[in-house]
């Protein structure tokens, strides 16, 4: 069973603060239960939640809503899951900063971004892992960490357990104050191999296993830092895995990061015992994210559909109506990144970009040192308005929907 377990910390006297900080003193860090057996008891409504929930998961990858680039939607929808996970740990970071980051690559001095975009890619990695049939093993989520935390400030803590206790909340020196100390670092390998078996099983609902195992992640906090960004894309490794979201990633962490504290409070409840609460609570995140997903898939399509009139209505095959397909997925492009997305010239891709950029579609912008790079605005505007719907609290007037022109600016 779970358990507090009283532990020594050590005096330091060269801590800052006065003398009580420099002492020796005792604390609880917490163990939790295994879960690789794990039978979990669903209420009535809970488990009418975890039905609705997969049911609009499936949904959205079995019937979603018509684009001309299904792909689009896909990279689309997990770069906002990347933002929103990072936000959640203080990583603030617009779409518009990340695209922009995107396009210059290495050379970006954008040190957020540059961790952003390690969420990228460990998102990517999880979703890719999700898809394999052989057996998810600790070493996964070691390499998931490693792509997360190797454009990061502390590379050094890359792809491997801690060595050291930790703790969330209080000070920096000490987690005498702290809100939570997870198990001491000769738990770990035991509750990660526990996790894994966890994660291998199928004779849960997907929501359920989901849920558990991001919550179980959480609670052993196995990595000195990047544990909430592994641990949220743990669930896509589920969704993926057990054939739920086989084609799109819902943004649950676009829903959490919401209502951050509503999340916080659903994490104690799984820590506390009661996971029925957390599966609850973890099901309606999960529906609305998907929701969220179906809906901007639609306004990308009316967005597209607004950019084709201002432009003339593009031939099917110019490359003018390529671009238009592609730029939801790369809202800042150069005539070089813009003919390499495109597989065309760049002087096909400059024509093309000159050409919505008469139609008001395109803006002149710069990347790196003053390079020449056009964006979507209008893209931004869309997915910053879904972010702020979503952190309106129920009950108050939603912010007016913005609808695209279909004339030129």
């Amino acid at each position: 069973m779970s358990r507090y377990e009283s532990r020594t910390w050590p005096a330091d006297p060269t801590l800052p603060g006065g003398r009580t900080e420099r002492q020796s003193f005792q604390y609880n860090s917490f163990i939790p239960d295994t879960i690789a057996e794990l039978q979990p008891t669903l209420s009535a409504l809970s488990a009418t939640r975890v039905t609705t929930a997969e049911r609009q998961v499936d949904a959205l990858n079995r019937n979603p809503p018509s684009m001309a680039s299904l792909e689009v939607l896909a990279r689309r929808l997990l770069r906002a899951e990347s933002v929103a996970s990072s936000r959640i740990e203080g990583l603030s970071l617009s779409q518009r900063r990340l695209a922009k980051a995107e396009v210059e690559g290495a050379d970006t001095s954008d040190e957020t971004a540059r961790s952003v975009l390690g969420n990228v890619s460990a998102m990517e990695a999880a979703v890719s892992l999700g898809a394999r049939t052989s057996p998810f093993r600790v070493e996964d989520i070691l390499a998931v960490h490693q792509l997360l935390m190797k454009a990061t400030s502390t590379p050094e803590f890359a792809g491997e357990l801690r060595r050291a206790q930790n703790w969330i909340g209080g000070n920096d020196y000490n987690p005498g104050r702290a809100d939570f100390v997870p198990p001491s670092p000769e738990y770990l390998s035991a509750l990660m191999e526990d996790l894994c078996k966890f994660l291998n099983r199928a004779d849960l609902p997907t929501t359920v296993q989901a849920a558990i195992a991001h919550a179980q992640f959480e609670t052993i906090h196995p990595f000195a830092d990047g544990n909430g960004r592994v641990g949220r894309a743990l669930i896509h490794v589920v969704l993926r895995r057990r054939g739920l979201a086989p084609r799109y990633v819902p943004p649950v962490s676009l829903v959490l990061a919401a209502d951050a504290k509503g999340y916080i409070e659903g994490l104690t409840d799984y820590r506390e015992g009661r996971v029925d609460e957390w599966c609850g609570r973890f099901a309606v995140a999960l529906q609305r994210a998907a929701e969220v997903a179906t809906e901007l898939a639609l306004r990308l399509s009316e967005l597209q559909q607004a950019w084709r009139a201002r432009a003339g209505h593009p031939r099917s095959h110019s490359s003018a109506e390529l671009l238009i397909r592609q730029l939801p997925a790369f809202p800042i492009v150069t005539a070089a990144t813009a003919s390499k997305t495109l597989g065309r010239s760049e002087e096909a891709a400059r024509q093309a970009i000159a050409q919505l950029a008469d139609a008001g579609v395109l803006r002149q912008t710069t990347v790196g040192k003053k390079n020449r790079a056009w964006e979507a605005p209008e893209l931004f505007d869309l997915v910053n308005a879904i972010e702020r719907e979503l952190a309106t609290p129920a009950g108050v007037d939603k912010p007016s929907r913005p609808v695209p022109s279909s004339r030129g600016r």
